[in-house]
């Protein structure tokens, strides 16, 4: 797609997204992500080579190789949302080779899925697209469904199947997020001392954020503290869900610490600047921020896709990691949509806000 393509998908927003300059966050203070990222932002910290190496097999690999942007298939929903509900509307996913070859038909930088998935075709797939193992998931077999995240394998078992990277989820403000912090915080570590890339899912998980009908899972200050805690336990990579609200969480529902100046001064209700704040809370960008695609819509999916990799982009973002709206559907059309996402990102008249 060309930006004639682009801002006729935009529609109405297109001048609200494209023409918008940033007051709250100078894009100047952010390491903003580029060709050469790994060189001037990874290599100053004290990740060893191998993992240097891990990282640019990742920046390297897809359509979006060599842009410092990435754009990731992560398909774990068959264990975090159930196999049936979220196959059924296109049941050959539920063969994990569709999804690899989702992934490299779609010209992703990698495919980010379970240890099983990954493993029943790791000596096909692992040296043709980078993996990004999953290693801890919520399941929704147990009666009552709980919501807490538990390691399903170890990091050496994904390094044995030629991974380059592992991700796995927090859930922050939750009642097990101190147990899960400190058991991810460990796997990191291993990761790194064997060479492999990381990846934080950072999600905010507590009924007590929903009050008055506003939920503030997504709000931008709670999001944003969650991916500051993912940085600060080493994480290399950072997703989170793109911030809805500008409402103060903190305030609203009076727990944690606060400054007005969060509100007033570093974001505003724009959603270039909700999610710069996130950016800002990722080292200023030291640790590059890719946002989730979100749940299928149906028709719609393509106009949301290319909306929300605007708004990280001109954030300051790193790109998205993008699974049902692109799994949920033929693969032709699963393409189209990942490929539109990452025109967006090869668009050189989209710049910074």
């Amino acid at each position: 797609m060309l930006i004639d393509d682009i801002t006729a998908i935009l529609g109405s927003q297109a001048g609200y997204l494209l023409e918008h300059t940033c007051e709250t966050i100078q894009r100047e203070k952010l390491h903003t992500p580029g060709p050469g990222f790994i060189d001037r932002v990874h290599a100053q910290s004290s990740r060893n080579n191998q993992v240097l190496n891990s990282l640019a097999s990742l920046y390297r690999h897809g359509r979006l190789g060599g842009t410092g942007f990435l754009s990731i298939l992560p398909v774990d929903q068959g264990v975090e949302h159930t196999a049936g509900a979220s196959f059924a509307p296109n049941p050959d996913y539920f063969d994990p080779e569709n999804i690899v070859e989702l992934a490299l038909e779609g010209g992703c930088n990698a495919v980010a899925s379970s240890f099983g998935v990954l493993a029943s075709v790791a000596r096909k797939y692992a040296h043709k697209i980078p993996f990004l193992v999953k290693i801890n998931h919520n399941e929704l077999m147990t009666y009552p469904n709980k919501y807490d995240q538990v390691l399903f394998g170890t990091v050496k078992d994904s390094w044995n199947m030629g991974a380059c990277a592992v991700g796995a989820t927090i859930y922050f403000g939750s009642a097990e997020s101190d147990r899960q912090l400190t058991e991810i915080a460990a796997a990191f570590e291993h990761a790194h001392e064997l060479g492999m890339a990381t990846v934080l899912w950072c999600y905010t998980r507590n009924e007590a954020f929903k009050r008055g009908g506003i939920d503030y899972h997504s709000a931008a200050d709670l999001s944003s503290q969650a991916v500051h805690l993912g940085v600060t336990i080493q994480a290399d990579i950072i997703k989170q869900k793109m911030p809805e609200t500008n409402r103060p969480g903190f305030k609203d529902l009076n727990f944690g610490k606060w400054d007005e100046a969060m509100y007033g001064q570093l974001m505003s209700e724009h959603p270039i600047d909700m999610c710069r704040y996130q950016v800002l809370n990722c080292y200023a960008g030291r640790a590059p921020l890719i946002n989730s695609g979100g749940a299928s819509q149906g028709t719609s999916d393509k106009e949301e896709a290319v909306y929300t990799a605007v708004i990280n982009k001109r954030a300051g973002g790193a790109g998205l990691i993008m699974g049902r709206k692109s799994f949920q559907r033929p693969l032709a059309e699963g393409v189209e949509i990942l490929h539109a996402v990452q025109d967006v990102y090869l668009e050189k008249a989209i710049t910074l806000a």
